[in-house]
């Protein structure tokens, strides 16, 4: 007994440490692919960046290169920034010296560049991310493949949506709530997310094309890492199993763009779903949850890594658009205020909207590590 508990304890510790050291790789390599976005930018259209941090808080260790920026990790690894030339703060509030610069320094100052460029430097970050995740999209699709499979009806469960609508085994799926459908991965996107929702499907039996109508029904699944969601289910298999094609570098990069943008649209989908009730906000996980399903993840494979790696990248490129103050899209709600304006928002404004921000950001951040420690197995 004592022996297989120890051998239990083991196997505890050494799979916290492989998702400790996951979360850690995952999490440094999208905040760096995040801030050198807004690094390269920035130098591009002559800022002067001060200060290149992945993590916040205390220095860990770091170095200067040669254009006066100092590359450093920080004690808090759960993200990162960059600080430019008359920032006064990491959140890149305006300094106070602004109105007592020098010509020179006004050369090199974030905050005396013209809007646009202003602009492109803060969306140069969440653009970062899209763009790693085709690379890593295009990456999987080239070497490994991409999940290609027909979408033909193997079975119809009895009592299910499907049923219901008509569908039988042997159809194939032409077209769904508009969308023209190539594999068996495309319907699942869009059942999955619509819950309840009526619409027209395309079936090709017997050579013809028939249009029927159904409603996915509201079904609450368990994924493997013990989360449940509240998803659209038709109640359909397939006869055969998952298929991967490889494909050659431009249909690679093609796709992946594809595959990037569904995912960009499906997160759209669920969170407004969780805004007007349709989807719980059981679902919202923390660092703690992402720890947990980096370290799954990293036990199955390097391609199940990358392909979660590029989700997040996704994901983390979509939450700093948001329009919140603090946020990039909030700075980007300011400038868009600037452009209409003709002249920026006031000093007091945008602290009020900073703060405001930061207070959201937080009660998120609160509430999604909640949800993250009452799933602990200590809880159940």
């Amino acid at each position: 007994m004592l022996n297989s508990f120890t051998k239990l304890l083991e196997a505890d510790w050494q799979s916290g440490l492989l998702a400790i050291l996951a979360f850690l790789v995952v999490l440094t390599v999208l905040v760096f692919v995040h801030e050198l976005g807004h690094y390269l930018v920035a130098r591009r259209n002559g800022v002067r960046v001060e200060v290149f941090s992945i993590g916040f808080g205390p220095e860990l260790f770091g170095w200067w290169d040669r254009a006066g920026t100092r590359w450093k990790f920080s004690a808090v690894p759960l993200g990162g920034y960059v600080k430019m030339f008359g920032d006064a703060d990491a959140a890149s509030m305006p300094g106070q010296g602004l109105p007592r610069m020098t010509q020179e320094e006004r050369e090199v100052s974030f905050h005396h560049k013209r809007l646009g460029q202003r602009a492109a430097i803060v969306a140069a970050g969440p653009i970062a991310n899209f763009l790693f995740a085709i690379v890593l999209f295009a990456g999987l699709f080239m070497t490994v493949g991409q999940p290609f499979t027909p979408a033909d009806v193997g079975a119809v469960k009895e009592g299910s949506a499907a049923e219901a609508a008509g569908i039988r085994p042997g159809d194939l799926i032409v077209s769904l709530d508009g969308k023209q459908i190539e594999r068996f991965e495309d319907v699942q996107q869009i059942v999955r997310s619509s819950p309840g929702v009526t619409m027209d499907i395309v079936v090709r039996r017997d050579g013809r094309d028939i249009t029927l109508q159904v409603t996915p029904q509201l079904t609450e699944l368990q994924d493997n890492f013990g989360n449940r969601h509240r998803v659209g289910v038709l109640g359909i298999t397939r006869s055969g199993g998952v298929e991967y094609v490889k494909h050659d570098p431009l249909s690679a990069v093609w796709r992946a763009t594809a595959e990037t943008w569904n995912v960009t649209v499906g997160t759209l989908q669920a969170v407004g779903q969780m805004i007007v009730g349709a989807r719980t906000t059981e679902e919202l996980g923390g660092p703690i949850r992402i720890a947990q399903m980096s370290g799954e993840v990293a036990s199955i494979g390097l391609a199940a890594l990358v392909g979660f790696m590029a989700v997040l990248s996704i994901n983390l490129g979509l939450i700093n658009l948001f329009p919140v103050p603090v946020l990039d899209g909030g700075h980007l709600l300011f400038y868009a205020a600037e452009a209409i304006r003709g002249r920026p928002l006031g000093q007091r404004a945008q602290e009020y909207g900073f703060r405001i921000g930061l207070a959201l950001v937080l009660t998120l951040m609160v509430f999604a590590t909640w949800n993250d420690i009452v799933r602990l197995p200590i809880f159940n």
